[in-house]
């Protein structure tokens, strides 16, 4: 399967599971308000971070490992070991501060997140392994699977009135099932690994485990903060503006995981011309989405938000910030995926222990002074200062040119789009969360990305070269190569 199709194949399987979950928050965020959607989202702030503890790493050092083809069972048995043995510290850890978790949360929910970590991890190592083996494609259909799975538990359990626990226990119930599922696709026989294979697991991972670290850093900082900071409502208000842009993250994760290990086996060979030309294709589509996004941001997120409830509403202030930070991440993923599929995990450990340390004192400095809005400003401005050191870095590794004239077209189709656009938000009528309104916008939503995407086949050669190459079906010549 070509890396294209791959990459497309897991955006849609992707865009469906943000299908599915946009219309189940909707209906939690309608039932339940703010308020609870702010302890949920603490919570799940508090499990990530528990799991990234608790896997240090080891997911990606076991994608690493298995991707080069040399006995992957033992280091996917070497990984279950490391980590089943570090779960059981955490879960230690958990009990014995429930209390004081339960306080941060503002509900007794410390035995459910002991169980959530578990199932984060089993999910972990389950989707690690399928990449490992080049079985993307697996798992990017399994997302849409464990998103529905998890939506259903959650909207039954919610619907019978369990509140936030119906939440908890149906986000675990869809992590169990992709890793079930991972499990029976693999089917992997048992090989003893030996120290060698913990051993060159470690070596990687203990360069690695600052990655999912940043990782978690970008996508759960603010809300770690925002939560002993704010009230639960005005969290829940951010995290919906958060979850809008993790939509607009899909198609770079997309690329970022067909990539990793093409890249990886390259390197392994050789070939880092062919490495730089990967780098190069990965860098010119990661803000596809999001630099359209940020522009739709601007014009109808106010509309969007109205979708979850009124109260959601004031979310626009933070939206169109938190769009731009994406959009610089999405290239530093790119940048920081290169590095670590080249094996150099310790240039990728210095460049996430910058973003982690500004995300952090920036958020911190910022949300004391301007509040949820300086959250979103400290996210975008290390997420621009962490790109700017890992494309220096990338530089000194690879023959890597930046693509500026391929994004500088995405730039300009949005700029059409947004031509094409505002007349229609202004013809629409005021913000409202009626049904009705709530038309009205996908509505203009969906012309706007026609508009786009059809004035970018149109500036774009390379666009459209790599349209003809990647769909199912065969279409006549767009341009010579």
């Amino acid at each position: 399967m070509r890396i294209g199709q791959t990459s497309f194949l897991q955006f849609i399987a992707e865009i469906s599971a943000s299908a599915i979950g946009f219309f189940a928050t909707i209906y939690f965020a309608r039932v339940l308000g703010a308020e609870v959607l702010g302890y949920y989202s603490v919570a799940l702030a508090v499990v990530t971070w528990l799991a990234v503890a608790g896997r240090i790493g080891i997911s990606n050092a076991v994608i690493k490992r298995m991707s080069e083809g040399d006995e992957p069972f033992a280091y996917f048995w070497a990984g279950v070991m490391l980590v089943g043995s570090i779960f059981l510290v955490i879960a230690t850890g958990v009990f014995v501060f429930g209390e004081q978790i339960d306080a941060y949360v503002g509900a007794e929910v410390h035995l459910l997140i002991v169980v959530m970590v578990f199932g984060l991890l089993c999910n972990s190592l389950g989707n690690a392994a399928l990449q490992g083996r080049y079985l993307v494609h697996i798992y990017a259909v399994l997302k849409p699977l464990k998103i529905a799975g998890r939506a259903v538990v959650q909207t039954t359990l919610v619907f019978v009135g369990f509140g936030l626990t119906g939440l908890l226990i149906g986000y675990t119930s869809g992590w169990v099932l992709a890793a079930g599922i991972a499990f029976v696709v693999l089917t992997p026989h048992f090989r003893r690994p030996s120290r060698r294979h913990f051993r060159r697991l470690i070596e990687f991972a203990k360069y690695s485990w600052l990655g999912r670290v940043q990782g978690k850093t970008f996508s759960e900082a603010d809300i770690l903060i925002l939560g002993a900071l704010v009230s639960s409502g005005l969290v829940g208000v951010y995290s919906i503006a958060w979850a809008l842009c993790s939509f607009f993250l899909i198609f770079t994760q997309a690329i970022s995981s067909a990539m990793f290990p093409e890249i990886s086996k390259l390197d392994a060979k050789g070939k880092r011309d062919s490495v730089a030309s990967l780098t190069n294709d990965a860098v010119a589509f990661a803000g596809f989405v999001l630099i359209p996004g940020i522009v739709g941001g601007v014009l109808v997120g106010d509309r969007v938000l109205a979708i979850y409830g009124g109260e959601f509403v004031r979310g626009e202030t933070v939206l169109p910030i938190l769009l731009v930070g994406a959009l610089l991440y999405s290239y530093l993923e790119q940048f920081l995926n290169t590095l670590s599929g080249i094996d150099r995990p310790d240039i990728t450990f210095r460049v996430n222990g910058l973003f982690v340390g500004a995300n952090i004192i920036a958020n911190v400095a910022l949300v004391s002074v301007f509040g949820w809005v300086g959250a979103a400003f400290g996210t975008a401005l290390s997420a621009g200062v962490s790109l700017t050191a890992a494309y220096v870095m990338v530089r000194t590794q690879i023959d890597f040119e930046p693509p500026l004239g391929e994004i500088s077209r995405q730039v300009a189709a949005a700029i059409v789009m947004a031509v094409a656009v505002y007349p229609l938000t202004q013809l629409a009528g005021p913000t409202s969360e009626s049904a009705r309104a709530a038309i009205v916008t996908v509505g203009i939503v969906g012309i706007g990305a026609t508009i786009y995407v059809m004035s970018l086949l149109a500036m774009s050669p390379r666009f459209r070269n790599v349209v003809r190459n990647n769909v199912p079906i065969d279409l006549p010549v767009l341009v010579e190569p």
